[in-house]
């Protein structure tokens, strides 16, 4: 007997899912939408649609406290729940059929995160083969001889830098086969690395400042500034940040004095394609034409970050940037067309298994929705909250977010959908809408660090972690920025 396998973990919960939609009952809420080709809002409800004018009176009729402009310039992008517009709909449970098919429509669905993921795997294939990545790894782990933890700190802190401001989370993909087999040449096992590049990431977004895609949206669909309680997320982030980074490195030194101590399985460690050839790092000189190769590869990343922090792209903006880099360092290297799309193939070979994991995961999500309990269990929630003291209403609030976040684990997706429904209560509870929206970052970023509905297996997939040890690994954490979580919008709900 061991613990299942991240895809059977996944075909598991899609399972439970499809049997809650027996269960819950199936309702809507009524979602609003701007369409900027009519300068119209469009009205969705369960069996129908209309067009209404796209004026700030629309939106007060429907008692929804957004500023027009959000909509107008792009802000709010994505339908909006209609506040009090809830109804229970004929059931519409999902049978065997259902289940089966769910994995295929989630693979489709999420072909372009798989293409990305896909197309990384092949860079990093080519990578491999021109010796880059070894002459590389053996540069650093000289210089960083003594002083391996400064890796940990700087990895850690500035992926959370780009959780935090501009939403770093699904591209942290990309960077595992290039960081991971340098914590390993460290003397660190991959669990440290894991936690670096996904913790990192994950404790950004929770505790985001900027992020437009989870602080600024929500403010936006809460009806207030973004700005507002900017100073506490400032000050949440550097404390569980700084706990973050601490707790992985009292890890990370015990595993280095005694390796016996790790939690990860060194055979499979040593199985991962990028991993096997870090032996040899030491033999591969850093010639000026291999310095070149990784100056383009580093280039394609900080090109992906601007991309997406400040030009708009999303994921076939970033797939190209990887695929064009893969064409000049072949060009570059000199390598034969026989061996360069048979290292490219191989590399997208080796992270297959993951993209297989990413559409389960999408599939699930697919299921609620067809199954139409997505809303249900939000109105359900809203309901839960109605009536309580302020401090156990932001806390009983930031537990449900966490709930919530298993069935939709997008911090965009989760704002358009709960903000205009939950944000509303904070004025009967005499309390400002900015401690809803820590709430919703908090519980949405915290849980999606265990969440297998998000992210987390496929990062492990990568490495070639069970989710148990990573649950080992993670939760005394997990219940100290918990703990962190609560004092902080204990302390908001009353100041």
């Amino acid at each position: 007997m061991k613990f299942p396998a991240a895809q059977s973990i996944l075909l598991i919960i899609a399972g439970l899912v499809a049997l809650l939609t027996w269960l819950i009952p199936a309702g809507s809420y009524n979602s609003l939408s701007y369409e900027a080709s009519t300068e119209m809002f469009s009205v969705q409800t369960a069996d129908s649609s209309y067009s209404i004018p796209a004026s700030q009176a629309s939106l007060e009729q429907l008692n929804i406290k957004i500023p027009l402009e959000k909509f107008t310039s792009g802000a709010i992008y994505k339908p909006i729940s209609i506040p009090g517009t809830y109804q229970e709909l004929a059931s519409k449970p999902q049978g065997v059929f259902e289940f089966l098919s769910a994995p295929m429509k989630g693979i489709i669905e999420a072909a372009d995160i798989i293409f990305l993921v896909l197309i990384i795997g092949g860079i990093i294939g080519i990578m491999n083969a021109t010796g880059a990545f070894n002459a590389g790894m053996g540069w650093l782990s000289k210089v960083l001889k003594g002083k391996e933890f400064l890796l940990i700190i700087f990895t850690t802190l500035l992926i959370s830098l780009g959780g935090s401001t501009f939403g770093l989370a699904e591209e942290t993909l990309a960077f595992y086969p290039i960081l991971i087999p340098i914590f390993v040449a460290a003397g660190y096992d991959t669990m440290v690395g894991l936690a670096s590049i996904f913790l990192g990431s994950a404790i950004g977004v929770m505790c985001s400042t900027v992020n437009p895609f989870a602080t600024i949206i929500a403010s936006d669909a809460a009806g207030i500034s973004w700005t507002s309680g900017l100073e506490g997320r400032l000050l949440v982030y550097v404390i569980c940040i700084s706990i973050t980074i601490i707790y992985i490195l009292i890890y990370a030194r015990r595993v280095k004095n005694n390796p016996e101590k790790s939690l990860t399985d060194r055979e499979a460690t040593n199985t991962l394609a990028y991993v096997k050839e870090a032996g040899k790092a030491n033999n591969i000189a850093l010639t000026v034409r291999l310095r070149f190769i990784l100056l383009i590869f580093t280039t394609c990343f900080v090109i992906m970050i601007l991309g997406v922090s400040r030009w708009g792209w999303w994921y076939i903006e970033m797939t190209t940037v990887f695929f064009t880099g893969a064409i000049m360092i072949g060009f570059i290297s000199k390598m034969k067309e026989n061996n360069f799309i048979q290292s490219f193939m191989q590399g997208a070979g080796d992270l297959l298994g993951v993209t297989f994991i990413i559409g389960l995961a999408r599939g699930i999500t697919i299921l609620m929705n067809d199954g139409l309990i997505s809303d249900s269990i939000l109105f359900y929630a809203s309901e839960l909250t109605s009536g309580m003291n302020k401090g156990v209403f932001v806390n009983v609030l930031f537990f449900i977010y966490q709930g919530l976040t298993f069935f939709i684990p997008s911090s965009s997706g989760m704002a358009v959908l709960t903000m205009p429904i939950i944000s509303p209560l904070a004025d009967s509870a005499n309390i400002g809408r900015e401690v809803i929206v820590n709430a919703y970052q908090l519980g949405n970023g915290l849980f999606n660090s265990v969440s297998p509905t998000g992210l987390v297996l496929a990062s492990l997939g990568l490495v070639k972690i069970s989710y148990d040890k990573y649950l080992k690994f993670l939760l005394p954490l997990y219940a100290i920025l918990a703990l962190v979580g609560m004092i902080f919008l204990t302390i908001l709900s009353y100041s």
